[in-house]
């Protein structure tokens, strides 16, 4: 079938662009994970909370998603991905569960929103593309500013930010860790793949390690039991993660790998946005100020990735 689109300039141009929109969807799925996580995590208890989310998340993708036999993956794009898929995932619940205050889980979701930034440079060096990265970093580095902005608000000073770091540096080390290596991911799995998408395979990974976490950690079960608004922050949730998966894999694959790096810019101010709307709190000037500031950088990047 992929051969017949290749052959056909027009139809293999608008394949792309679908499976680019698909790939866009992404981010706005995502946008509601930060606030639905911690929904489920108020009503489950942090690990027990993700093993759930990440158990339903599998299952709905092994019933949407069902991947192709998987003698039929390169072993190389099922090792590597699939452990960067993990070790991503570990890193990101994990930093966040060691944040020690409300402030620093702020701090701590800015420093993994560096993947936005890191996925732009990286696509723009592996393109060969003369003078690709630095025409990139103009645009990287304002929409990053917004992105603390947006993100951090009145509540993200450098100081106090610098000072936490030192009291407690693991949750930062392994936000950035984790920013690094989905960036890597993107950036690499999609030759590797040789068209195969491993996302179902690598989710349903991520939730049996999740499971060995949470009895490693004897957390047990919640004192109280969840009510149903619980239940439906879960399914929610479950949704949320898991669709953003299958659309970023689809799109990675199948899309413009260029312009899922600049919209990926969006992912945090999705994310603030529905949090502020999920969890009650109002949004400050702060934070259109710098949704302004992505929104400029973004189309810088766009501009010079049309202009090269």
């Amino acid at each position: 079938m992929m051969s017949n689109h290749s052959h056909n300039p027009l139809l293999g141009h608008a394949t792309s662009r679908a499976a680019t929109i698909v790939g866009l969807a992404a981010i706005v799925l995502w946008g509601f994970m930060a606030g639905l996580v911690r929904l489920v995590s108020e009503s489950f208890g942090a690990t027990l909370g993700s093993a759930l989310i990440y158990t339903v998340g599998g299952v709905l993708l092994l019933i949407v998603r069902r991947p192709k036999p998987i003698r039929q993956a390169p072993r190389k794009y099922l090792i590597a991905g699939g452990l960067m898929f993990i070790a991503y995932e570990a890193s990101i619940s994990l930093s966040i569960g060691l944040a020690a205050t409300n402030a620093q889980s702020v701090e701590v979701s800015l420093v993994n929103y560096l993947w936005p930034t890191l996925l732009v440079l990286m696509t723009a060096a592996v393109s060969h593309r003369r003078g690709a990265v630095a025409k990139a970093v103009p645009g990287a580095i304002v929409a990053t500013v917004g992105v603390a902005m947006a993100v951090g608000g009145e509540s993200l000073h450098v100081r106090e930010a610098v000072a936490n770091i030192a009291s407690n540096p693991l949750p930062f080390l392994l936000a950035f860790a984790g920013a690094f290596i989905w960036a890597i991911y993107a950036t690499v799995t999609p030759a590797m793949s040789e068209g195969y998408d491993g996302t179902t395979i690598f989710f349903c990974c991520v939730a049996v390690v999740l499971w060995i976490i949470h009895f490693a950690s004897g957390d047990g079960l919640p004192a109280t039991a969840p009510g149903i608004g619980g239940y439906v922050a879960l399914a929610a949730c479950a949704l949320s993660i898991a669709g953003g998966y299958a659309c970023w894999g689809y799109g990675m694959l199948h899309g413009s790998m260029e312009t899922l790096a600049i919209g990926s810019y969006a992912t945090p101010i999705f994310s603030t946005a529905s949090s502020t709307l999920l969890l009650g709190v109002a949004l400050g000037m702060p934070f259109w100020i710098g949704v302004a500031l992505v929104v400029a950088g973004s189309l810088i990047n766009l501009w010079f990735a049309r202009r090269s």
